[in-house]
């Protein structure tokens, strides 16, 4: 896509939850999520679902920066340490790009740099 940013500022869902994509380049992307109360779950930490969202749309940005358009057909999510109000911020990188198949690692981390999950994404790249 030639602008990325436009682009994914067009997903209603992820402007809802509050997800900002900060930049997405050459296989790679930045997002941030603002962590407000309507995040959290019934324990007072951030939903598992609103990190799901920021790594789903951070994969959606970094695998959509490149020719063509990226569609999901395989993720998965491990959380590694419950995170609470502030800001989390994913991180994608591409591991793999093939002409019709990609794969993404994405790490999210809260504001001291604790990884909160790491979530991998492969994505079926139309030309």
């Amino acid at each position: 896509m030639d602008n990325i940013l436009e682009e994914m500022g067009k997903d209603i869902f992820a402007k809802y939850v509050g997800i900002e994509i900060l930049k997405a380049e050459a296989g790679t992307a930045e997002a941030r999520l603002k962590i407000d109360e309507h995040h959290l779950n019934s324990l007072g930490i951030v939903q598992g679902g609103a990190i799901f969202t920021l790594a789903d749309s951070t994969l959606a940005a970094a695998s959509n920066s490149r020719e063509g358009t990226a569609i999901a057909v395989n993720v998965s999510i491990t959380y590694c340490q419950a995170a609470g109000l502030g800001i989390l911020t994913a991180r994608a990188k591409e591991v793999s790009l093939n002409r019709k198949i990609a794969t993404y690692l994405v790490e999210v981390t809260d504001e001291k740099d604790n990884l909160i999950a790491m979530f991998q994404g492969t994505v079926y790249r139309k030309q």
